[in-house]
C-alpha cells in the first residue's frame, strides 16, 4: 500500500500546532512514548503513517498503526499513548473530523441497495478496522492538496466526501453511519453523554438521563455501556478528572477549590479517585502541571 507516500507528506506537511489549511484536517508527530495521557477523542478518522498508538475506553483497550484506522463516532474521555517510536521513527498521523451533516447527506443520496441495513442496537462509540486500498488512496489525494493550494477550496470537499464514503461502505460503516441517522440510538446516547459534558459538576439520576434519550432506564444503561465503555456515573468521573486536571494547571494550590469546581463535595473523596486515575495525588500532579516548560 501507498504507506511510504503518506509518511513524507505528513514529515513534510505537519506543524506545532497540528492544523493545515484543509478544514477538519489534522495532522500529529510524537517523537517519544510517553505516559499515557487524558484528552477526549472527538468524532474522528485516525490513520497512522507510522508508529503505533494505544487508547483505552472504559476497559476497552484499542491499537492502531498502518494497515488499520479507528473511527470515533461519539466524543469520548480517553486515555492514550504511543507506542514503537523515538527520535529518529518519530509517529506520524492524521486526523479528520467526522461531520454528522455530512455522513448525513451521504445517506440521504445513497441507493437503497448501496449500504449494509442499518443495526437496530447500539455500536461502540470507537473501533479500529483494516485500511484498503482505496480508503488510503483517497487520504493520500487529500493530504496531496495541502501542495496544491489552487485546487484545494474545489477538490478537497469531493475528496472528503469519498473518504466517508469509503468509511461508510467499510468494515466499521455501521460506526459511521450512526452518526449520520438522526434516529439512531448512539444519537440518543450522544444527547445524554452532551449534557454529561455540559453539566459534568451536577448530580443526575439515570432515569432522568433516560428520558432525555427517549429509553427506558435499562435500555439506556445497556447502550450507554456499549457506546462509552462506561456507565454513565464512570463517564462523569473520568470528565470531572480531566476538567479538574486543567483546572490545577492554573491553580496548583486549591485543591479544596478545585475539588468542589468540579463537583466533588470531599475533598478527600477527590484525592483518592485523582490517585486511582493519574498515579499521583493531585497536589503533586498540579506541582508538576505548573512547572515550566524545559528549555
Amino acid at each position: 500500500m501507498g504507506f511510504e507516500e503518506l509518511r513524507a507528506l505528513l514529515a513534510r506537511h505537519v506543524r506545532p500546532e497540528e492544523t493545515t489549511v484543509i478544514d477538519g484536517l489534522y495532522i500529529a508527530k510524537a517523537e517519544r512514548t510517553g505516559p499515557p495521557s487524558p484528552a477526549m477523542s472527538g468524532t474522528v478518522l485516525a490513520v497512522l503513517a507510522q508508529g503505533a498508538k494505544r487508547l483505552a475506553v472504559g476497559e476497552r483497550i484499542h491499537e492502531y498503526r498502518p494497515g488499520s484506522y479507528l473511527v470515533a463516532s461519539v466524543d469520548l474521555p480517553v486515555t492514550g499513548h504511543f507506542v514503537e517510536v523515538g527520535p529518529e521513527r518519530p509517529a506520524l498521523g492524521l486526523a479528520l473530523v467526522l461531520e454528522p451533516s455530512a455522513i448525513a447527506d451521504l445517506l440521504l443520496r445513497a441507493g437503497s441497495g448501496d449500504l449494509p441495513r442499518p443495526r437496530a442496537v447500539a455500536l461502540p462509540g470507537i473501533t479500529v478496522a483494516g485500511m484498503t486500498a482505496d480508503l488510503l488512496d483517497a487520504l493520500i489525494r487529500l493530504v496531496r492538496l495541502l501542495d496544491r493550494p489552487r485546487d484545494q477550496a474545489v477538490l478537497a470537499p469531493l475528496v472528503k466526501r469519498e473518504i466517508l464514503w469509503r468509511l461508510l461502505t467499510g468494515e466499521q460503516g455501521g460506526t459511521v453511519r450512526q452518526l449520520g441517522l438522526a434516529d439512531s440510538s448512539l444519537s440518543h446516547i450522544a444527547r445524554a453523554v452532551r449534557w454529561i459534558q455540559d453539566h459534568y459538576a451536577e448530580p443526575f439520576r439515570v432515569e432522568d438521563l433516560a428520558r432525555l434519550s427517549g429509553m427506558s432506564p435499562s435500555a439506556f444503561y445497556r447502550h450507554f455501556q456499549t457506546v462509552t465503555a462506561l456507565s454513565p456515573i464512570q463517564f462523569q468521573k473520568q470528565i470531572r478528572l480531566q476538567q479538574a486536571r486543567l483546572l490545577l494547571a492554573t491553580h496548583p494550590g486549591d485543591i479544596t477549590g478545585v475539588a468542589h469546581r468540579v463537583g466533588y463535595d470531599s475533598a478527600s473523596q477527590f484525592s483518592r479517585e485523582y490517585r486511582r486515575q493519574y498515579g499521583v495525588p493531585p497536589s503533586h500532579d498540579a506541582t508538576r502541571l505548573h512547572a515550566p516548560a524545559p528549555l
